[in-house]
């Protein structure tokens, strides 16, 4: 069993933006894209901006790769209706904003959108999704595919190359068995520990780096209000949900009611009886005589 760790959301936030500690990042895009990540820098973005007024609940890092690459990481902790919208509004963003006024098309550069969720982000099984852009062929139903010269020019294989690329890290749906280097690395996310026996790429210097130990008091402060916040916005999503449940079982009772006045309406009996047997007010009640007849 390891010990309990700093949350990665927060340390997004507030340590590894420092370029000593981007062997936990690299680790942890390493193990999700399947390849030898190196980050060369963090860039600025109106997302990226560490202000006063920041959402605790958002959580945004937009780095540069070696490849040329940019790669956003955004953490989401409570329930956005909205949040593929949101998916699509970042990396539209990232494109617009590091392609400069006169510059070439042909100069955009891939953005890669990572997206930790800690909420049931759409209906699906898996816990861990990708998304890409390809072209398939109403008739044919082929994919359209880079011609000879643009993979000459661009120094790309396929057409969903040039066009941002999604992931989608489910972290509450994983089920804490990890199978291989990437389970291990979601376990962590999840739980906020790593075990004395894995092996991902960038989990042992978050052991050390992520140490609650390390945080010097007024980071400790900090760390334990973002704790508070997360438990307070529990507690409202609970409230809300229960909200919600009551709301659906009133209408549904609602609709009962009035179907067993409906009924009764036909056999006649006065509207005070069909009132006090269904709950209807009485003029209710006399509204659903009327429209009967």
């Amino acid at each position: 069993m390891g010990k309990k760790l700093i949350r990665f959301d927060w340390a997004v936030k507030k340590l590894l933006r420092n370029k000593a500690n981007f062997v936990v990042l690299e680790g942890f895009l390493s193990e999700l894209l399947f390849d030898n990540i190196k980050i060369d820098r963090i860039l600025e973005s109106e997302g990226n901006q560490e202000t006063d007024d920041d959402k605790y609940n958002r959580v945004d890092i937009l780095t540069q790769n070696s490849k040329n690459e940019l790669v956003i990481i955004e953490i989401q902790n409570t329930y956005e209706i909205d949040y593929f919208h949101r998916m699509a509004y970042g990396s539209s963003k990232a494109l617009a904003e590091h392609l400069s006024l006169g510059q070439a098309y042909s100069q955009i550069k891939k953005v890669i959108s990572i997206n930790v969720v800690y909420f049931d982000l759409g209906q699906g099984k898996d816990y861990v999704y990708k998304g890409k852009t390809t072209f398939e062929g109403l008739h044919e139903k082929d994919t359209l595919q880079l011609s000879i010269q643009q993979k000459q020019t661009f120094a790309k294989k396929e057409v969903s190359d040039i066009f941002p690329e999604y992931y989608i890290i489910k972290v509450n749906q994983f089920n804490d068995i990890a199978k291989d280097t990437l389970d291990e690395w979601i376990y962590f996310l999840k739980n906020s520990e790593v075990k004395d026996e894995f092996k991902a790429k960038g989990l042992a210097e978050a052991k050390e780096v992520l140490d609650l130990m390390r945080l010097d008091k007024e980071q400790q402060y900090g760390y334990n209000r973002y704790l508070d916040y997360l438990h307070l916005k529990a507690s409202e999503a609970l409230s809300l949900q229960a909200e919600a449940e009551e709301k659906i079982r009133k209408d549904e009772n609602h609709k009962k009611a009035v179907e067993i006045a409906k009924n009764a309406i036909i056999e006649g009996p006065k509207n005070e009886f069909i009132s006090k047997i269904t709950g209807l007010s009485v003029e209710q009640v006399e509204q659903l005589r009327n429209e009967k007849e």
